[in-house]
């Protein structure tokens, strides 16, 4: 890709920015949407599971599969595919008659949501080459989610409250063709020098692996933890795990190079990326149903509720990426891991639901906490990959923080269905609550100890013996560049 000046370079950030303002917004916005859509489309607790974890599942099984392919035919080409689809998809979204087609058609746009994010990172990652300067760009990349945090609720609430949910997907529209004429006509074209081979087994085994586990837990409740059905879904979920350790480093140019793993900072941030967007994922789904159905607000006002968490992520992503530029991630991952167990302690122990104050305090908790957290995990991970294979790496990023909302919404909707019998209105709600509170608390621990293990000395040198056992010089470069 030849160089651009400053002036073009944020160009190109803007527009990869408005790929994953929509996305991130139409996560954010449906959340508010939840009630609503309970009602009208008569929906169960793990059928409002499934209007998210449908998009988020069928996003973390093409995310690789996308990235690799933008890597080998060209970046732009599939990066305004994913535009043309995820806008199509939004449009059916609109029109839904039901709650099963409203599920297929949240998977049309996951198609095209596969091929904008890691796409668009990717495009970013070649564009801004000097590290101090792309780790200040995914900072600001960051900071995007803040934006559609604090933007979702509110403009979810005014849709919803005055002319109904189907219309949240409409502000997908504009924003997307106007993000697919300003790439045709400033984004330039870029491929990685030698792109890698298509993986149909591996593509399959980890749609088997992520689909199979997805299914058990929300629909465990329901089913029963040890009925067959759900003993089946287990265990076609370890087949192909053991598939794919078994299968995935026979291959010279695999899906998932298991290689990278060896590397402590990739590892971990593979695991932080889970872990804080399992506690985000949970975190959303959880208070939209308590602060309507529970305490009965309105869209709107439950928005405006969530606005505090929603303006702090805003303020410290962009501040989180500047740390990372300036001292590494390590700054950055203990304080997102110190937030947000605070944050859940606050609810698990304090009963913030009951005191205005503390329920605020814990808002603002959360915020600090996922602000700071998703600057670390890009940067961590991009640079402990080759860049030539820029599309792989941020796939993988992104993929890890899919899996986790996915998780996140089924582990704690589980939780919720098992422990609320009928109505959320029930006293069921609170106890079940609780336990999702710790859990929330668990993933921030998580974010804690294993930011604390994969930042410091050791971690740096299990990253350069990783890059010598490639034997890939690219990839020792963009690993000092991390240190850098």
């Amino acid at each position: 890709m030849p160089e651009l000046n400053h002036r073009r370079r944020m160009l190109v950030l803007a527009i990869c920015c408005m790929s994953l303002l929509i996305v991130s917004l139409d996560n954010t916005v449906l959340n508010v949407a939840l009630p609503s859509m309970q009602k009208e489309l008569h929906a169960s607790v793990s059928g409002l599971q499934w209007t998210i974890d449908a998009y988020t599942l069928v996003l973390a099984s093409l995310l690789m599969l996308a990235g690799s392919t933008a890597d080998r035919i060209g970046r732009r080409r599939v990066f305004k595919a994913g535009l043309v689809i995820f806008t199509l998809g939004s449009a059916l979204c609109s029109i839904a008659p039901n709650l099963e087609s409203l599920v297929v058609f949240r998977m049309v746009q996951a198609i095209g949501g596969s091929m904008l994010n890691p796409v668009a990172m990717s495009i970013i990652t070649n564009t801004f080459t000097e590290p101090r300067e792309r780790a200040r760009a995914i900072g600001v990349w960051g900071g995007v989610v803040g934006i559609s945090m604090a933007a979702g609720p509110i403009v979810g609430g005014l849709l919803v409250d005055s002319v109904g949910w189907r219309s949240i997907f409409w502000i997908n529209l504009p924003v997307g063709l106007a993000a697919l004429l300003l790439t045709w006509r400033y984004v330039p074209e870029s491929r990685a020098p030698k792109g890698r081979r298509p993986d149909p087994v591996g593509q399959l085994l980890v749609i088997a692996l992520l689909g199979s586990v997805t299914y058990a837990i929300i629909e465990a409740p329901s089913a029963g933890w040890t009925s067959p059905l759900i003993i089946s879904f287990a265990g076609v979920a370890l087949l192909a795990l053991a598939g794919l350790l078994l299968y995935e480093p026979r291959r010279p140019e695999p899906l998932i190079d298991l290689r990278f793993f060896r590397s402590a900072p990739f590892s971990g941030a593979t695991v932080i990326a889970v872990c804080g967007f399992a506690a985000l994922g949970g975190f959303l789904f959880l208070n939209t149903l308590y602060l309507q159905d529970v305490r009965g607000l309105s869209a709107l006002h439950a928005g405006l509720y969530m606005l505090p968490m929603a303006a702090l992520t805003l303020v410290c992503a962009p501040l989180s990426g500047r740390l990372v530029g300036n001292r590494g991630p390590r700054v950055s991952l203990l304080a997102a891991g110190v937030a947000m167990a605070l944050s859940g302690l606050v609810f698990a122990v304090l009963d913030a639901e009951k005191h205005m104050p503390l329920l605020f305090a814990g808002y603002v908790l959360f915020g600090i906490g996922f602000g700071m957290v998703n600057a670390p995990i890009t940067n961590t991970a991009v640079s402990g990959m080759p860049r030539a294979q820029a599309g792989v790496a941020a796939a993988v990023a992104s993929t890890s923080r899919q899996i986790g909302s996915t998780l996140g919404v089924a582990v704690i909707g589980a939780v919720l269905a098992s422990g609320v019998s009928g109505a959320a209105h029930t006293e069921g709600f609170a106890g079940a609550s609780r336990t999702a509170w710790w859990i929330i608390t668990g993933c921030g621990l998580a974010v804690l100890v294993f930011g604390l293990l994969t930042s410091g000395k050791w971690a740096q040198r299990s990253a350069r013996r990783t890059a010598e056992r490639l034997d890939a010089p690219e990839t020792a470069q963009t690993v000092a560049d991390a240190r850098a």
